[in-house]
């Protein structure tokens, strides 16, 4: 069988996992690249990676490379393939297209039409027939990727992604896709734990995705055995009968291998949870191999039969809603129950934040960077004995704060400090001008301008004076004795140049993994103070937060909205503390629901409601925004709403949510499920402050995006162009 170059794809950080498989599956100059692996095989290697990989997403059948430097280089470069080799002219078709740094093609959608037409163009002609367009599970799936000048025109062999295994029930969303667990087990040495007869556990193991991927591995199953759709089934070129072959094999090594299956166990203490984690067990064709009960964290030990093994889990990561004091108890639980119950095991778990890791007070080996969506986690191994246990005394981010002001009060605590002092002051000369003249209140005055001081500056007028201090995290690079001199020094500065007494200045730390920082929980003063903006009277908070309860950075949206809204019907999802609705409700707007799922701040909102005397048709709902969006759409009676504003976190998977929420992956959905609710002629504000965010328009192909992030930072943040992305969306 002649050899082929093909390429595989696998999520950022498992290449060289998925490098290893490919080696081990018999394919040959095997190269890791960014995102993937190049390697030469034949089509049964193909197909076996297909497959057998854990952890890739796709594997591509590269088919031709040529320049493009115009929209027609690319269409002649596709309409040069000899289609009919690989597809029927009344089969199905789907073009997937992505372009990095190309100045002549950089819309996807656009560049998927025209490699779509220069295929159908060419079995029009000859056949007087052409293939259909079907984007779910097509006949044949071409790839195009096109970087800088030249295009990659490729065959999906996989046709979608290999990470669906075929048992999960796709309605439930998993806050681990099935190739990370996979890579998780893998990473933890999971392999030789199983072969030695060791016992896998995971203790909050959700919809039982971390059981099934250990029961695949232990077991000898191919992850892609239960799939009943691959790409090449469709593909004219397809061996039908060498496929059979595989399959017949991975058949054989499966029913040996359930044979020799060691003890898997789940607990939840969720008891819809555990009968979906049950149900997917069922579906694989493991009932009675995986164990799952309903039992809390607390509750979580071992019987005396089962051989001592490895623990894995994706616990939850305190991303959203105020609960990071919950979710660092949970950890302090249950590092006590690994210490008492599991002495002589082994455990393995992915976090977003390592704090939490330290809260274990179990020494890990060094952390391994792994990516969950868009999200950087780590996953931390250790093994459970005593030598490795320790009591976590980790000082609180607002113990550090207070510690960093007391030290300010020191003179001379850092002699470049004047330096600092002179750059406000040159900012504070430009920006109360231009503040004093748009009637704003509340605005950044410093955000890192210099490197040597990482820290944005906030101030708020009200009543009186107050800033609000937020130190970004310092590179490791950085002496963490020096870090802290040179902040204090900054903390001394600051009620120097604004002529304010110290009190009136606030530090918070702000760690960058964190995806939603601005609503950990930091104290419990209580203090609150009014501050007005564009008409409105707006509580905000200095020291119980990490934000204060307004993000500066919306300012032009919320007026933006506050011009629009008069007579209208407004909806604001992951409402926070509900400003922008305040500026609905005093532009005049009609009615308006407020969505967000935390009670603390929708308290907090309906003070602002009290305070700006808001009343009559102004609801406030506690709920999970996808959940309610996606509630909402279905009804036939539909909700409908004249102007929308959509403000979502970048990543969240809060228990208090019923699945893992990130916006890169479940933007197009978030986006659907709003648009049903505009009513005709309406608007749909959508914002995110994701930096490396990628709007899908392709799949978003009903709708109008206009991109008026530019429009909407403020000269505050004109430093910072990157701060957040905004479009105006119409159907």
């Amino acid at each position: 069988m002649s050899l082929h170059s093909l390429y595989a794809t696998a999520p950022k950080a498992l290449e060289g996992i998925l490098a290893n498989e490919i080696h081990a599956l018999g394919g040959q100059n095997v190269k890791e690249k960014l995102a993937g692996v190049a390697f030469d095989g034949d089509l049964a290697l193909a197909y076996r990676v297909c497959l057998w990989s854990r952890v890739a997403n796709r594997v591509f059948l590269p088919l031709s490379s040529f320049e493009v430097k115009s929209q027609q280089d690319l269409y002649d470069g596709v309409k040069r393939i000899n289609w009919f080799e690989h597809i029927q002219p009344d089969a199905s078709l789907a073009v997937s297209f992505n372009a990095k740094n190309s100045q002549a093609i950089n819309n996807t959608h656009f560049g998927a039409q025209k490699v779509k037409d220069a295929i159908v163009d060419q079995m029009r002609a000859k056949f007087n027939k052409r293939p259909s367009v079907d984007t779910d599970r097509p006949s044949l799936r071409v790839n195009v990727y096109l970087h800088n000048d030249l295009a990659q025109l490729s065959l999906d062999l996989s046709g979608e992604s290999l990470h669906k295994r075929g048992f999960r029930d796709v309605s439930i969303a998993a806050p681990i896709k099935e190739n990370l667990a996979a890579a998780i087990l893998l990473r933890a040495g999971w392999p030789k734990i199983a072969e030695q007869g060791g016992s896998l556990l995971d203790p909050m193991c959700g919809s039982g995705t971390m059981l099934l991927e250990g029961a695949l591995i232990a077991a000898d199953i191919a992850p892609g055995l239960q799939r009943d759709y691959f790409g090449f089934l469709g593909w004219k070129k397809h061996d039908a009968g060498l496929w059979q072959s595989l399959l017949d094999e991975a058949r054989q090594r499966r029913e040996a291998g359930i044979n020799k299956m060691p003890t898997i166990v789940g607990f939840d203490q969720d008891r819809r949870t555990v009968a979906t984690a049950v149900q997917h067990v069922e579906n694989a064709g493991l009932s009675g191999k995986i164990h799952i009960e309903k039992r809390d964290i607390g509750d979580a030990a071992a019987a005396e039969s089962w051989p001592k093994g490895l623990i894995a889990c994706n616990p939850p990561y305190g991303e959203r809603l105020g609960d990071e004091a919950e979710t660092a108890a949970l950890y302090r639980r249950f590092g006590e129950v690994l210490k008492q119950r599991f002495a002589g095991w082994q455990a393995a778990m992915i976090i977003s934040d390592p704090e939490l890791g330290f809260r274990l007070g179990i020494r890990s080996q060094k952390p391994i960077t792994l990516f969950n969506g868009a999200l950087e986690c780590k996953l931390l191994r250790f093994n459970i004995e005593e030598k490795a246990f320790f009591e976590p005394k980790a000082k609180s981010q607002q113990e550090r704060a207070e510690s960093i002001w007391r030290r300010a009060q020191v003179e001379q605590v850092d002699p470049q400090a004047e330096m600092f002092g002179n750059r406000l002051r040159k900012n504070l000369k430009k920006l109360a001008k231009w503040a004093k003249q748009n009637r704003v209140s509340c605005y950044r005055m410093y955000d890192a301008d210099l490197p040597e001081y990482a820290v944005a500056v906030d101030v708020y007028q009200g009543e009186q004076l107050w800033v609000n201090v937020q130190e970004y995290e310092s590179p490791k690079t950085i002496d963490p004795a020096k870090a802290n001199q040179r902040l204090a020094g900054a903390m001394a500065e600051i009620p120097k140049v604004l002529e304010i007494p110290a009190n009136q200045v606030f530090l918070k730390i702000r760690r960058k993994q964190k995806a939603t920082d601005q609503y950990e929980k930091l104290g419990e003063q209580g203090h609150f103070h009014v501050v007005e903006e564009g008409g409105c009277q707006l509580w905000v908070n200095f020291e119980d937060y990490l934000d204060t309860g307004l993000f500066l950075d919306h300012r032009p949206m919320r007026l933006r909205i506050q011009q629009e809204a008069r007579g209208k019907r407004f909806l604001n999802l992951f409402a926070y503390t509900g400003s922008a609705t305040v500026h609905a409700a005093v532009g005049g707007a009609a009615a308006s629901v407020t969505v967000d799922m935390s009670n603390t701040y929708l308290d907090w909102a309906k003070r602002n409601f009290e305070l700006n005397g808001i009343r009559g048709d102004h609801k406030l709902v506690r709920a999970d925004c996808p959940k309610w969006l996606a509630e909402q759409a279905e009804l036939k009676s539909k909700p409908q709403f004249d102007l929308i504003f959509l403000d979502p976190p970048t990543f969240s998977n809060s228990k208090k949510m019923d699945d893992a929420f990130d916006i890169q992956s479940d933007h197009v959905i978030l986006l659907k499920n709003a648009s049903a609710l505009l009513a005709p002629g309406g608007v749909l504000y959508f914002s995110t402050n994701f930096r490396r965010f990628k709007l899908d328009r392709e799949a978003l192909a009903g709708l109008s995006f206009e991109d008026i992030s530019a429009a909407t930072i403020p000269e505050d943040f004109a430093r910072d162009q990157k701060i957040h992305y905004c479009w105006r969306i119409t159907r």
